[in-house]
């Protein structure tokens, strides 16, 4: 038996060989791409020796002392860590639950509009926030929520409510303000990908759907999601692998002395730690610890995702 199945499996490495050797060229395309995930991708991870020693410019990787696991301790014993990763946790679980399906709900509502020059109407509309920088987005909120020129003060000042609110100073609106903006900027842009799938969808299934008696939402639920529903999962799976991550740009940008007990985030802090107060090893240490949690994520949430659905990275 174990002949057999060795003898099965050097046939298909022969035939792959055979195949990969008549199509060379077009695996010679593939080439600057490796040659640049080699360089930007693998080859820094070099550099994550770091965080196991107490790095100097001037001495280097290799001469600088080795100190173990020192800098790990140091963040786990801070005084802020589970503030710090809590906040980190809040702002990115929040996105996730509440940023996912809103690209699924918006392609589907776009994918079900009969007019075409309705759709491409909609799709413009939705697509643009995503082209607008991180600075002048944050900038836009500045304005918008000022206790003094807001409109949103204004407008809750003509209901009858306190027109003198910080919107953007509030420790407890900061999660929201984060999210719902990044949803409204990013929320056309995430829909192309479902789009994309939904136009692979045969219309002869909604044809005789629609023969069977079936309304609009009956063939979304059994036609539409079924289709995308690969799509979905490996997407949330990508999503899962980068709950730890959260984007310090807009983060920093959003932070102010009174909002700092929410607004304050893993990639915030290493952006302190390690470019402020150039403490490279320990910077390196906590970014480390948090791919870390971020692989460990990522490779639980694909094999139940293998297991309940039989769709997976790998």
């Amino acid at each position: 038996m174990k002949k057999t199945v060795a003898a099965i499996n050097s046939r298909k490495k022969n035939q792959t060989w055979k195949l990969m050797k008549r199509n060379w060229c077009l695996y010679l395309f593939l080439v600057p791409a490796v040659v640049f995930i080699g360089i930007f991708c693998y080859a820094p991870m070099y550099g994550v020796l770091m965080a196991f020693q107490d790095y100097s410019p001037g001495k280097g990787i290799m001469g600088s002392n080795w100190v173990g696991l020192k800098w790990f301790q140091t963040f786990f014993h801070l005084p802020r860590f589970w503030q710090i990763v809590k906040n980190t946790l809040v702002v990115s679980l929040y996105s996730l639950v509440v940023g996912f399906p809103i690209p699924i709900v918006l392609a589907l509502m776009i994918n079900s509009v009969k007019s075409t020059r309705f759709k491409k109407l909609t799709q413009t509309i939705t697509y643009m926030p995503h082209f607008i920088s991180t600075v002048i987005l944050v900038g836009m909120m500045s304005v918008f929520l000022s206790p003094r020129s807001g409109f949103l003060n204004h407008l809750i000042a003509m209901l009858g409510g306190p027109d003198d609110l910080y919107y953007m100073g509030s420790a407890s609106a900061f999660a929201h303000l984060y999210v719902w903006s990044g949803i409204w900027q990013n929320m056309g842009w995430s829909s192309i990908i479902y789009l994309a799938a939904l136009a692979g969808v045969d219309q002869e299934l909604h044809e005789a759907a629609m023969v069977d008696g079936a309304n609009k939402l009956k063939r979304i639920i059994h036609i539409d999601l079924p289709a995308i529903m690969p799509t979905m999962v490996i997407l949330l799976i990508m999503n899962a692998g980068n709950i730890m991550s959260v984007g310090y740009e807009k983060v920093y940008l959003m932070q102010n002395d009174l909002n700092l007990t929410t607004a304050e985030v893993i990639s915030t802090y290493v952006y302190k730690i390690g470019l402020k107060q150039q403490q490279y090893s320990y910077s390196a240490a906590i970014g480390l610890f948090n791919n870390a949690i971020n692989f460990f994520l990522l490779v639980v949430v694909n094999k139940i995702s293998k297991k309940v659905s039989g769709s997976s990275l790998w």
